[in-house]
């Protein structure tokens, strides 16, 4: 069974694939008695319905991949050595997260963890074929359209101390200090997102994870975006439930930037 959604586009496509890889929410039964129980009822790490949020991107001709397993079985935005993505001192969860953002320990025991055997085992079941369908289906786009935009879709709490001692902004944009698009691509996301009431910070204090740093080849056609978004935006309930008031007004806004990005690739 394939760890990952794919949802092809229901008109003409275009040459735009949205990778979500932060709102799975499964967790293999062989592994599974290893949690501690609590943490695994509500995964709160998650970016809890992104998908929901993002629905209406295949009737724009996109192409859509999202995760199927959760990011504390492996998170598919991390590089795979575990290098860290920065050295600012904020918590970086590992590509095997053995705690949660806030610190807590995610396994019942130590002895739980998973050692490089694991690790091995996972990068082969759930990480590198999310991968390799990215990869496959930019040759094609790009085989049939020349360029490719490569959108990586995320969210998080308003706030989380262990990250930033600020609350986090409504949007982040992150392109790894404009290295992995070109900046016509950047400019029209920043303008678009910028005309609404929210504010929009541009690589801080996100750049851009593993996904978009390592999808981003602008000189060969491959332009990669990565937005994060605070969850408060369409989620109500202390980010808990999906808020359907909140989000038609954010799904309007993602829907004008995507028919504004792909109107110039």
């Amino acid at each position: 069974m394939k760890p990952y959604y794919l949802v092809k586009p229901a008109v003409r496509k275009v040459p735009f694939l949205l990778s979500i890889p932060h709102c799975g929410i499964e967790i293999p039964p062989e592994i599974r008695d290893l949690y501690v129980p609590e943490l695994i009822k509500f995964i709160d790490d998650t970016d809890w319905h992104l998908y929901q949020l993002y629905d209406f991107a295949s009737d724009l001709g996109v192409t859509v991949i999202y995760a199927k397993y959760s990011r504390w079985v492996i998170d598919l935005n991390r590089e795979p050595g575990s290098k860290p993505l920065y050295d600012d001192g904020r918590i970086i969860t590992e590509l095997c997260p053995k705690t949660t953002f806030l610190g807590e320990s995610l396994y019942k025991k130590n002895e739980f963890q998973p050692n490089d055997e694991e690790i091995d085992s996972r990068l082969q079941k759930y990480f590198y074929p999310y991968h390799e369908k990215i990869d496959e289906i930019i040759k094609e786009l790009r085989r049939e359209f020349g360029n490719v935009l490569f959108w990586d879709g995320h969210s998080i709490r308003r706030e989380v101390k262990t990250i930033s001692k600020k609350p986090f902004p409504d949007f982040i944009l992150g392109n790894n200090d404009r290295k992995t698009s070109d900046n016509r691509f950047v400019d029209v996301a920043l303008n678009d997102l910028r005309s609404s009431v929210w504010g929009v910070n541009h690589n801080d204090p996100f750049k851009g994870g593993f996904l978009t740093r390592s999808k981003g080849d602008p000189t060969n056609g491959v332009h990669a975006l990565q937005l994060e978004m605070s969850k408060d935006l369409y989620m109500s309930k202390n980010e808990t439930e999906y808020d359907l008031k909140k989000s038609e007004k954010v799904k309007g806004l993602l829907k004008s930037t995507f028919q504004n990005l792909i109107s110039i690739i």
